[in-house]
């Protein structure tokens, strides 16, 4: 996709040079390059690779849903003009896929869960596109679709972001004079209010679930709903605060996005790479926002895959990160599903004159300058760093569990930490057996202890500027349970507890420093792991006072970035000390800075940073 380097405009785009053009050039390229793999009849679309989990039947329905996204968002931005026909060539999909009779028919809400994804999906883009597509369909047609959609009405599903595909499949339904359960959407409704949190975030679900969804699907279709609802006092009193939340929450996204565009690589669904974009679209479509900082951070993470191989040379979206690698996929993971990536060209919905596209870009945060911030939902502290461009996060609240739980760490969610520039280890041994951006005890047969469960006691900014956080938990070793479906999160499984462990971080710049204390009764080893990076040279861990051992492991194929990983570790080699406080000294980046210095005056640390800067750490007060 380099080849979209031609269009672009350094003056209306000075930090990426794209403009509205390079997006509808990608959109369509991603679309007539899909076509080649449909049915006859274009209801089913079915990419090349092994079959996902769910088997070729809804790869296919996947497929043809959420590349319909991209068609829907492209000629609703220009009012209908379609010189690609793509309304058209979708037309004859939805006559074919809603036909029983026919061999290319989809798989039904009441056959299957996933179709309940792909049917929200669908009404979405017959809302967006309705003078241009609903209108003009046949009554046959039309009735099709209905009973299509109808299993919907009281059907049950899961309590996370699922409720909005009822919701937004019933609120089309009743558009269009359809059957629908004004039951069903109020109980979504309150049930989704449930998951706001503070600073505009959203959790996914009761659990602390805290990822991309937040933004491409908790942000995404409350005000699209909104929008289909309007009039609806319901719609009408609750758009406000969706409003209100959703400005929040773009004060911190537009922090988690790296100067190379890269977004946070973190929770699960992965694949869907440039769908974290939908967020900043979101804002920009209901006018809250800067349009050319949404821009440029929309913009940013489109340019950063379309340049590293998402779409590949046949333009095609694959199972992967930048190119293939099929380790990232969960179990629901099919050969259609990177396409609900289409939720980041969402900008493409807003027509050639509306502010995000003829604002100057602004620079992102990282861009500006360094800076540090606390996110108290999901207890992240963030850092980001002018000089490489790179975001890093240092996680005290994100496990995808409840406090108190006993699972195995998920990498995706239960790591220490988390960058713009790293992915965890999410293959090989390291990934069940944590490692990277790690605190854990081993057993006498070496295997480390999981963090899952912890207690979140802490994430907030000092005076000076410095991030601080800390959580807490029972070490503890799973037998997991390999049978269950892989969504993402820890499993359980046979529990053996071990010590309690307290981590403390403190991070400014490229540098955290963390605080380990252990409880009595401990007979296991410590080991503190740091930033897995494809080059040892760019991650570094200082071991402090009796950490007497530290080591680099290597681990090939074990993320998306690269052939080889270097995870570097220290640690004890004899049972930790109960009650003593570790401590060592964590980088990520390209050129080490002089390390921290940490003195102590009983439980009180005193560190001073690269900068000049000293912060003092009376630690039984922070963890009272």
């Amino acid at each position: 996709m380099r080849w979209l380097r031609e269009l672009d405009d350094r003056k209306l785009s000075p930090h990426t040079g794209w403009t509205r053009d390079h997006w509808a050039a990608l959109a369509d390229h991603l679309l007539l390059s899909a076509r080649r793999h449909a049915s006859p009849s274009h209801a089913r679309i079915s990419f090349p690779g092994e079959p996902g989990g769910y088997g070729p039947d809804v790869d296919g329905l996947e497929g043809f849903a959420r590349t319909f996204l991209a068609a829907g968002f492209r000629v609703a931005g220009e009012g209908g003009r379609d010189p690609h026909g793509h309304l058209e060539w979708y037309a004859r999909g939805l006559a074919a896929g809603t036909d029983p009779g026919s061999p290319e028919r989809w798989v039904r809400l009441d056959e299957h869960d996933q179709a309940k994804v792909e049917a929200a999906s669908i009404a979405l883009v017959l809302h967006l596109t309705r003078p241009w597509l609903w209108d003009r369909l046949d009554d046959g047609v039309r009735e099709r679709v209905v009973a299509y959609l109808a299993p919907a009405i009281g059907s049950w599903y899961p309590p996370i972001n699922w409720v909005w595909f009822q919701i937004v499949v019933e609120q089309f339904l009743a558009s269009v004079g359809g059957p629908c359960s004004p039951a069903d959407i109020e109980a979504g409704l309150a049930l989704t209010d449930g998951f706001a949190r503070e600073q505009g975030w959203y959790a996914d679900g009761d659990k602390r679930a805290y990822d991309h969804y937040v933004g491409w699907a908790l942000h995404f279709y409350p005000l699209l709903w909104t929008e289909m609802a309007a009039g609806d006092p319901a719609a009408d009193t609750r758009r406000p605060a969706y409003l209100s939340r959703l400005e929040r929450f773009l004060r911190d996204a537009v922090h988690l996005v790296g100067a190379d565009g890269s977004p946070l690589i973190q929770g699960r669904s992965l694949t869907y790479r440039f769908a974290a974009a939908a967020p900043f679209w979101a804002g920009a479509r209901a006018g809250v926002g800067s349009p050319g900082l949404l821009r440029r951070a929309a913009s940013g993470i489109v340019r950063h895959f379309a340049e590293r191989g998402a779409p590949d040379d046949d333009g095609l979206l694959t199972l992967g990160w930048h190119g293939p690698w099929r380790p990232i996929a969960q179990s629901y993971s099919g050969t259609g599903s990177p396409y609900w990536a289409a939720k980041g060209l969402y900008g493409l919905a807003l027509p050639a004159d509306h502010p995000v596209w003829t604002a100057v870009e602004e620079p992102l945060p990282v861009e500006e300058g360094d800076f540090q911030l606390a996110i108290r939902s999901p207890g992240w502290l963030v850092s980001g760093t002018r000089a490489d461009g790179v975001v890093r996060v240092v996680n005290h609240g994100t496990d995808h569990a409840l406090p108190g739980d006993q699972l195995s760490d998920s990498p995706l969610y239960a790591r220490l930490g988390y960058s713009t520039a790293t992915s965890p280890v999410l293959a090989g041994p390291h990934a069940a057996d944590p490692l990277d951006q790690s605190v854990t005890l081993l057993d006498p047969s070496g295997r480390p202890s999981h963090r899952t469960g912890f207690d979140a006691l802490l994430a907030d900014r000092l005076p000076t500027g410095t991030a601080l956080g800390a959580s807490r938990w029972r070490a503890h070793w799973v037998e997991p349970g390999l049978d269950a479906p892989d969504h993402g999160s820890g499993r359980a499984g046979a529990v053996t507890p071990g010590p309690t462990l307290t981590v403390v971080s403190a991070l400014r710049g490229p540098w955290e420093v963390r605080l380990v204390q252990v409880a009595a009764p401990c007979t296991s080893p410590l080991r503190i792991g740091g930033w897995p990076v494809s080059s040892a040279s760019d991650s570094l861990i200082v071991p402090g006072p009796g950490l007497d051992l530290a080591d680099v492991t290597r681990a090939e194929d074990a993320t998306p970035l690269s052939p080889e990983t270097f995870i570097p570790w220290c640690g004890t080699t004899a049972a930790a000390e109960p009650g003593r406080w570790y401590v060592a000294g964590v980088h990520l980046g390209p050129a080490a800075s002089p390390a921290p210095e940490i003195g102590w005056t009983g439980t009180t640390a005193r560190i001073t940073w690269p900068d000049g800067v000293t912060d003092t750490l009376d630690l039984p007060a922070l963890l009272r």
